[in-house]
Parts: C-alpha cells; sequence; structure tokens
C-alpha cells in the first residue's frame, strides 16, 4: 500500500502569521517536522501541501532545501488540497499532518499507520478520543475515503480542517481510535501563539539530542522542569468550527 504522508503549511496563520518559518534551535519548524515525519518507517513519501499565494513562496524554496516534495492548492479549501496532493502522489492511504506540530512523534504515527492496517477501518487517528498531547495528532484515511469526503463535505469548517465530515459520520465511514495507556492529553505540544513558540524553543534546548529524542523524553523534561508546561498552559485551542 503506498502511504503518503500530507502536511499542510502555509505562511498566512491568523494567530502567529508565518509559524512554521520561525526558529527552532537552527532549523525552521517545517523543517523540524519534515524530518520527525520521515523517521517513520510506515510512511512512503512525505509531501508538503501549501497554496499558490505568493507570500508561500518561501515554503516552496523550504522544501526544494530540504528535498521535500511540495503540491500548491486552494488557500481556505484544504480538503481540496489534499484531495489533489494525494492524487498526483497516487497516494492508496493519506496520514494528515499539521506543520505546527515539531514535536511529532514517528513511533506515535507508526503505531496510528499500523493500527491502521491492521483494523483496515476508512479512517484511523489518535484525536478521535485524545490520549497523547496535543501536537502528536496523526490521522490516516482511505483514499477512497479521502476522495468520498472531498465530493460530499459541504460546510467550510470541513473543507477546511479536512476529516471532520469523517469522524463526525460514523455511520458512512468506519472509525479507529487509537489510545495510549496514560492520558498526557493535558499537554499542549503545538504553535499556535508566541507563547507556544517560545515553550517549544525550551524543549528542544533542554534536550541534548534534538533530532532522535521521543515524546518520552519530552515529558521526563517537563517532569524535572515544571515551569516549563506553564509556559503556555493558558494557550486555548480553537474551536473547529472558528476556522
Amino acid at each position: 500500500m503506498r502511504i503518503v504522508a500530507i502536511i499542510q503549511a502555509r505562511m498566512g496563520s491568523t494567530r502567529l502569521p508565518g509559524k512554521v518559518m520561525k526558529d527552532l534551535r537552527g532549523q525552521t519548524v517545517l523543517a523540524r517536522v519534515v524530518g520527525r515525519v520521515r523517521n517513520a518507517r510506515e510512511v512512503g513519501e512525505v509531501v508538503i501541501a501549501t497554496t499558490h499565494q505568493p507570500e508561500d513562496d518561501v515554503i516552496v524554496d523550504e522544501c526544494r532545501r530540504l528535498a521535500v516534495r511540495v503540491f500548491r492548492g486552494e488557500v481556505n479549501d484544504v480538503l481540496d488540497r489534499y484531495y489533489q496532493a494525494a492524487k498526483q502522489e497516487r497516494a492508496e492511504a493519506i496520514v494528515r499532518i499539521t506543520s505546527d506540530c515539531p514535536l511529532i512523534e514517528s513511533a506515535v504515527t507508526d503505531a496510528t499507520i499500523r493500527a491502521f492496517l491492521e483494523r483496515r477501518p476508512d479512517y484511523a487517528s489518535n484525536v478521535l478520543r485524545r490520549t497523547y498531547p496535543r501536537g502528536l495528532d496523526t490521522e490516516i484515511m482511505t483514499w477512497d475515503a479521502l476522495a468520498r469526503s472531498w465530493r460530499q463535505a459541504g460546510q467550510p469548517y470541513q473543507r477546511e480542517h479536512v476529516t471532520p465530515y469523517i469522524y463526525e459520520n460514523p455511520d458512512r465511514f468506519t472509525l479507529h481510535s487509537v489510545e495510549g495507556e496514560t492520558d498526557y492529553s493535558g499537554h499542549r505540544w503545538t504553535v499556535d501563539e508566541p507563547e507556544d513558540l517560545a515553550f517549544l524553543r525550551a524543549v528542544y534546548e533542554g534536550l541534548e539530542d534534538d533530532k532522535h529524542f521521543t515524546w518520552e523524553d519530552v515529558l521526563k523534561l517537563l517532569k524535572g522542569e515544571p515551569g516549563l508546561v506553564e509556559m503556555n498552559r493558558h494557550v486555548s485551542q480553537k474551536a473547529l468550527r472558528q476556522g
């Protein structure tokens, strides 16, 4: 099965513009995400899905530097962007990753993909019932599920967030939830606000091996330095229908 990880990325973030190109210990946030996703053994290809906007030319340049494939598509209809990118890549299964998760964990991504391959649902993810920190989000769906969603999803938030139409319709799609043994969902490891970026920079500075550390290493760091958790604890996640 051809499994393609598609990472959505653009410069026009409303809360922290240009966040994917911010520096994170000598590399861009996007580079960190790409590097960690490439460590996933179950992923066959990694593609960045960005937009046709001129401001996203810098993302295309970064993709060239990273030698990663890139697709340019719609700005707000991210579902169409995923569909067209997956079609271009002849993907049989599509892994959805967002570019604001520079602590994304290859082992967690691989576990989610393996559960998908074993159970054979239309869609599997570790976000249906969260037990992992926000920022390790991995979703995987069949080409057929993505195509059906692309044809049928009509609400703007369903187009912008790619997968809601699938998991909001369990009567039309088979779903599988991937969960950990311990609930760490209270941790926030994603970039939406300046405080999030400050937190992630502190994490990267606090870990010696900034290429191969695991999410368990991050938990150990935070246990030893609980003040780091307070840096972005107050930041709230936007509601799904807020866009």
